[in-house]
């Protein structure tokens, strides 16, 4: 297990994080890195820059009042490529079935206005119909 202070990088700390995983932690090693909080963005995004890399985050936890670290495990690439993979496909399927829902849904709409034109119809015909027996 590594610790890496990145508090003196201030808000610039990606690069340096991502190279400290790349060389300095050997494959299936823990690395936990400290980093300045600022303005909480840099939570989601140091998140979000683990998960592009491919390697595991396992712990993200406040410090103190202005300081966060976060947990990385980090992966061989056979494994990183297996979940990219699988990442991708779980994409592709979701995608599909966004695909699919929005057709039902536009299925849907069409024959909720079919329905809705069929009764005005209906009823411009009975109103017609009264018009017509009134004048009588």
């Amino acid at each position: 297990m590594q610790r890496y202070d990145l508090r003196h990088l201030k808000d610039d700390f990606y690069g340096r994080m991502g190279e400290l995983i790349n060389t300095g932690l050997k494959n299936n090693e823990v690395g936990i890195f400290l980093f300045e909080v600022g303005d909480f963005s840099h939570i989601q995004k140091s998140a979000d820059f683990i998960k592009e890399t491919g390697h595991e985050l396992m712990n993200s936890l406040k410090f103190n009042e202005v300081d966060w670290t976060i947990v990385v495990k980090k992966l061989d690439e056979k494994t990183i490529a297996e979940r990219k993979e699988a990442a991708k496909k779980a994409a592709e399927e979701a995608e599909a079935k966004r695909i699919e829902a929005e057709k039902a849904a536009k299925e849907k709409a069409k024959k909720k206005a079919e329905a809705a034109a069929k009764k005005a119809a209906e009823e411009a015909a009975k109103a017609a119909e009264d018009t017509e027996t009134k004048a009588k």
